[in-house]
């Protein structure tokens, strides 16, 4: 199949070296690479990440209040 795609242009420099040290043409090269990418990408263990949580005793102060958020970080206080 016959697509265009982008590709740096230090990166294709590299992909014609290789194509031409091993006698392949540089759509071998690029689909064996991306070929061996998706293989280990699919064979990687995949590790779930879980946030951990706290109990946070509630609602303290609704931030979209903006006199009540500048109340609870003191910016309403007189200056002393």
């Amino acid at each position: 199949m016959r697509t265009t795609v982008t590709i740096d242009e230090a990166l294709l420099h590299e992909a014609r070296l290789e194509a031409a040290q091993t006698n392949q043409t540089v759509s071998k090269v690029l689909e064996t690479a991306l070929r061996e990418h998706l293989v280990r990408r699919a064979e990687a263990p995949r590790v779930d990440f879980v946030l951990p949580t706290f109990p946070g005793g509630g609602l303290l102060v609704d931030i979209l209040d903006k006199e009540a958020l500048a109340d609870a970080l003191g910016d309403n206080e007189p200056a002393r």
